[in-house]
């Protein structure tokens, strides 16, 4: 296995961080006689070799880990420890994870959560148009002309800061149906930031409530807010067959 791929499957950090610790000579790995060297780049740890970091043992964990949260409001997807609420302290694993699509502070529900950045490239890439489902509440009422306007794609503008300066998109076709007088469900292929609200706003309406509900096979389900739960064993071949 290469090093910095062990050293993150064993929970202690990052593939990137990995590589800043290999790079400042802080690993070493010893072979099955006990002789150490010191770990450079592109290393591979192989069968009966132990890995040490600043001088302490680093025990191989038990691989990848698959979670799946149920996000409350003020929740912050976000992986740096010093912001108050992040997921990654909320959830309490213990092991480090990354979280594979964002939900903003407001909006509740399914978020995935894993180690494996394979898995998260693959649930967040923007051309794999994989389903995530979310049932939303806005202000005023869900006419048979919004849903319409909504499922054909509705142009929005990101002017957010993550691009040069501001985008104008039109969002894909989707699928969207009325739950109530002011709720629908929706499904989308793509994840542009806040993008439901962006959608309502461009159509006039406000959202109160965004809920996922949905990660492709994975569904929430009755998974209470604020609780998490481990991805079964056919959940994450799911995912990796989609």
């Amino acid at each position: 296995m290469r090093l910095n791929k062990f050293i993150s499957s064993a929970g202690y950090c990052s593939r990137r961080a990995a590589d800043s610790l290999i790079g400042e000579g802080r690993v070493q790995v010893e072979d099955a006689s006990g002789r150490r060297r010191t770990a450079g780049l592109g290393d591979s740890v192989g069968e009966g070799e132990t890995v040490y970091v600043d001088g302490e043992r680093l025990r191989g964990g038990e691989g990848y880990v698959y979670f799946a949260v149920n996000k409350p409001r003020g929740i912050v997807c976000t992986g740096d420890s010093s912001v108050e609420g992040n997921i990654i302290d909320f959830a309490g694993i213990g092991r480090y994870v990354s979280y594979a699509g964002r939900l903003d502070a407001a909006s509740t529900g399914l978020v995935l959560l894993t180690n494996d950045p394979a898995l998260i490239t693959l649930v967040t890439s923007p051309k794999a148009m994989h389903e995530k489902e979310y049932e939303v509440k806005i202000s005023g009422e869900v006419t048979d002309e919004f849903l319409e306007k909504m499922q054909k794609g509705v142009s929005i503008l990101l002017d957010d800061g993550r691009h040069k300066k501001p985008l104008r998109v039109r969002t894909r076709e989707c699928r969207a149906w009325r739950t109530g007088k002011n709720s629908f469900g929706i499904i989308l292929t793509q994840g542009y930031n806040r993008q439901i609200r962006r959608m309502c706003a461009a159509l006039g309406e406000s959202v109160n409530e965004i809920k996922r509900v949905r990660i492709m096979d994975v569904e929430l389900g009755d998974l209470a807010s604020g609780e998490v739960r481990r991805l079964t064993a056919e959940e994450v071949r799911s995912l990796k067959r989609i």
